[in-house]
C-alpha cells in the first residue's frame, strides 16, 4: 500500500495543486475501506465520500454540486467546502472543509464519471462483480434498507449503462485474503481483462 501511495504522490497535479484520485466500483465492493487505507498510507490524505454529495432525490444527478462545491475551489488551489447529506434525516448539514492537499481521494459509485475524469490523476476501479458487490452491500445494510437497495440497484445499472467508469480505469484493485492486488486497468491495457498485467505496470500485493 505504501508503494502504491508513493506512486500516486509522485504523479503531476491534475486539479490545481491537487492530485485527485478516484476510487470507483459497484456499491458494496469495498471502496470506502480501501480508500481509508490508502489515505492512511498517504499520510492522512483527505477523502471525499460521494455518499455526502448524493442524496435520496439525486442518487447520481449530483455532478453540479460536486463541481461547484469541490472541483472548482480545488482547481483554484483553495480549500473546498461541501454540505454533507444526512441519509437518516434526509437533509444537508453544515459545510465541511476539504483542503487542497497534495493528494485528495474521492470515493464512491460514479467517482470516475465522464465529467470528473478530466480532473483525475488516476482512476482506480474496485474489481468485484456487481452481483457479488450488491450482495455484500445488502448484508452490510440489513433488512431495514431492503427497499432502498431495490431502487439503488436499478439506478446504478442505469448510471453505468450511460456513463461507465471501468473502461477508463488506470488501475484495477482486487481484494485478497491478505491485502490488495493492483493490476493495470483497461485504460492502460487497451481493454484487456483483469488477468492481464503489463510487465512494467503495477502488479503486486499491498
Amino acid at each position: 500500500m505504501h508503494d502504491l501511495a508513493a506512486r500516486l504522490h509522485g504523479l503531476p497535479p491534475s486539479l490545481g495543486p491537487v492530485r485527485l484520485i478516484a476510487v470507483d466500483g459497484h456499491a458494496g465492493s469495498g471502496k470506502s475501506t480501501f480508500a481509508g487505507r490508502l489515505a492512511h498510507a498517504l499520510g492522512g490524505a483527505p477523502v471525499l465520500h460521494l455518499d455526502d454529495i448524493a442524496s435520496h432525490q439525486q442518487l447520481f444527478a449530483w455532478t453540479d454540486r460536486l463541481m461547484t462545491q469541490v472541483i472548482e475551489p480545488l482547481a483554484r488551489g483553495e480549500s473546498a467546502r461541501y454540505t454533507p447529506y444526512d441519509w437518516r434525516t434526509r437533509a444537508f448539514g453544515a459545510p465541511r472543509p476539504l483542503p487542497a492537499a497534495p493528494v485528495v481521494l474521492i470515493e464512491g459509485v460514479g467517482a470516475g464519471r465522464r465529467a470528473v475524469r478530466p480532473h483525475l490523476a488516476r482512476l482506480l476501479w474496485m474489481e468485484l462483480p456487481r452481483e457479488e458487490s450488491w450482495a455484500r452491500g445488502r448484508r452490510r445494510d440489513g433488512a431495514e434498507q431492503r427497499e432502498f437497495w431495490e431502487g439503488w440497484v436499478a439506478a446504478e445499472r442505469a448510471h453505468f449503462a450511460a456513463d461507465p467508469s471501468r473502461p477508463h480505469a488506470d488501475l484495477l484493485v482486487l481484494q485478497r485474503q491478505q491485502g490488495y492486488e493492483v493490476l493495470a486497468g483497461p485504460a492502460v491495457t487497451g481493454g484487456a481483462g483483469p488477468g492481464v498485467t503489463l510487465r512494467d505496470g503495477p502488479s503486486r500485493m499491498w
